[in-house]
């Protein structure tokens, strides 16, 4: 199985918005952002189950972002058993699995549930959105 390197769909919970920080929330505008040439706005899906946002986003390409927030400092999803089995498979797929500061697969655990950030799914959509969240914004 092969992940789009390009995809139109980014899953986030929007709702949470007021929690992220200035990057993250310029990634967002971006996405909602009309702009023809690069199929702008970009389709919001949300389930709120990672198995079923990386599932489509495997299939059609796009990006799943559980970032840290001003609640959750550390993100939420927790490394060994909801995160490392994801971006193994999204890697193998050809995608693109990060904290936003380390590849998933390389962050050591220090704990059993050690929660982290993550923004996983195709190759150019996790690259733009490290370059909004690095504050290295790029076209």
């Amino acid at each position: 199985m092969k992940c789009p390197e390009k995809g139109k769909i980014y899953s986030v919970n929007q709702g949470n918005t007021c929690k992220y920080d200035d990057g993250m929330k310029a990634f967002l505008d971006y996405c909602m952002e009309e702009n023809k040439e690069e199929g702008r706005p970009y389709s919001h899906r949300y389930i709120g189950s990672m198995v079923a946002d990386m599932h489509r986003t495997l299939i059609k390409g796009g990006i799943f972002i559980y970032p840290a927030d001003k609640k959750n400092a550390n993100g939420k999803l927790r490394l060994q058993y909801e995160c490392n089995p994801m971006a193994f498979l999204m890697e193998a797929a050809g995608g693109i699995a990060t904290t936003g500061k380390e590849r998933i697969l390389e962050v050591q655990p220090t704990e059993l549930h050690q929660r982290v950030p993550i923004f996983i799914g195709s190759k150019n959509m996790v690259e733009k959105a490290m370059s909004f969240v690095k504050g290295k914004v790029t076209a």
